[in-house]
């Protein structure tokens, strides 16, 4: 398994989580590693990941909304919201990985963690937010 792929399941598990409970942000990523039992894994990545959600959370989340604006944040599911605002930081706020990467991350943890539909929605919310056609 990729440790930046590992890195994106660990910042995914620790998103979700601090959308219950906000907590210390060192603290979301190791215990999002122990929960998965991960040991092997890119914890800067993961690290970076986590705090760029966190700061840019507002704007995350405007860009969300204007791609789906029939599926209000607090109707999509937690795991499908937290690998969404995953892949917007990367595309819009932390460009080091092509917008092909991120959004073929997402789609692998919605397949992983998400549920039978949640691929699907998340690709297309992302491929609407990269061709801009909310706006």
């Amino acid at each position: 398994m990729d440790s930046r792929h590992t890195a994106r399941q660990v910042a995914l598990a620790a998103i979700f989580s601090w959308s219950f409970l906000s907590q210390n942000r060192e603290k979301l990523v190791l215990d999002a590693a122990n929960t998965l039992e991960v040991l092997d894994f890119d914890q800067d990545l993961a690290g970076r990941l986590v705090v760029g959600v966190i700061e840019n959370l507002e704007d995350i989340d405007k860009l969300i909304s204007g791609a789906a604006p029939q599926w209000p944040l607090s109707k999509v599911s937690k795991v499908d919201l937290a690998s969404l605002r995953l892949a917007v930081f990367e595309l819009y706020f932390d460009d080091r990985v092509p917008p092909k990467v991120a959004i073929d991350e997402a789609i692998e943890l919605a397949k992983e963690f998400g549920g039978e539909t949640s691929s699907k929605f998340i690709n297309g919310v992302l491929g609407t937010i990269v061709s801009g056609s909310h706006y």
